[in-house]
């Protein structure tokens, strides 16, 4: 069996200590690759270490909704020479929109259309972060598809309702699943995963946030984990956890054209 976990942050001082003993429990846990997300461009060169050192580790590049207001007219230019500079840079993202505690939703909207025409332009994939922002970013990606052409891309750590995750199936998009699927009163997400087609499906840990049952109680998610929301969405969808396995698997590896 083999697992991907599709969105970690390694490059977190939390796992500096025992890092290779992360690795060593990703590799018993059957996790075979990773997509290790950025959140901002500066961050590249510490995520580029960290994919140097595991090989079955690849990685994104751009700019968090969260952090839009430090975008500038030369980070296009940055974005676009850091994801030309490496290939194991298999994604823009994380980019997106996030209203839950920010106001500027022009900016926001700004970064986004400007990073997605970077995935077009380079023909990768982009990594959606999304919170309070649904019904907003459906029309932005819409706009964008009428104006330049569609984006290939997943949803992260998806917790929308079935409603809202049908707009961006109907988009093309891959739908993630974290933790957040386990944890007992998440019955919303949970209604989304049991819709998501299998041929769209993906898994990632999110860590080092938002252990999944029953490691909810530590402090520190790692990829390792990964295989308990697995466990939990194959018995959710009710599926063999192998045939869940090999399907995200094979999903994240066409998404991301991961070799294997």
């Amino acid at each position: 069996m083999q697992l991907i976990d599709t969105h970690v942050h390694l490059n977190f001082d939390t796992f500096e200590p025992d890092l290779d003993d992360v690795a060593r429990r990703w590799r018993e846990a059957e996790v075979v690759q990773l997509v290790h997300s950025c959140v901002e461009p500066g961050e590249f060169l510490a995520i580029q270490a960290l994919a140097d050192r595991f090989p079955e580790l690849f990685f994104s590049v751009g700019l968090h909704p969260l952090d839009a207001q430090q975008w500038t007219g030369d980070y296009t230019n940055q974005i676009l020479t850091l994801a030309q500079s490496d290939p194991k840079v298999v994604a823009i993202g994380e980019i997106g929109l996030d209203f839950y505690r920010a106001e500027n939703r022009d900016q926001q909207f700004e970064v986004l259309a400007a990073q997605l025409a970077i995935a077009r332009q380079l023909n990768l994939p982009v990594i959606i972060h999304c919170r309070d922002a649904a019904l907003e970013l459906a029309e932005q990606l819409q706009k964008f598809n009428r104006t330049y052409g569609p984006v290939a891309g997943v949803m992260h750590c998806w917790s929308g309702t079935p409603e809202e995750t049908g707009w961006f199936l109907a988009l093309g998009f891959y739908i993630s699943f974290s933790g957040i699927v386990t944890f007992k009163n998440a019955n919303q997400v949970q209604a989304s995963a049991a819709t998501v087609p299998s041929d769209r499906l993906l898994v990632e840990t999110d860590c080092p946030f938002l252990a999944p049952v029953p490691k909810r109680k530590q402090r520190r998610n790692e990829p390792a984990y990964v295989r308990h929301t697995a466990e939990y969405m194959a018995q959710l969808r009710q599926v063999p956890l192998e045939t869940l396995a090999e399907q995200t698997t094979q999903n994240a590896r066409r998404l991301f054209q991961l070799p294997g």
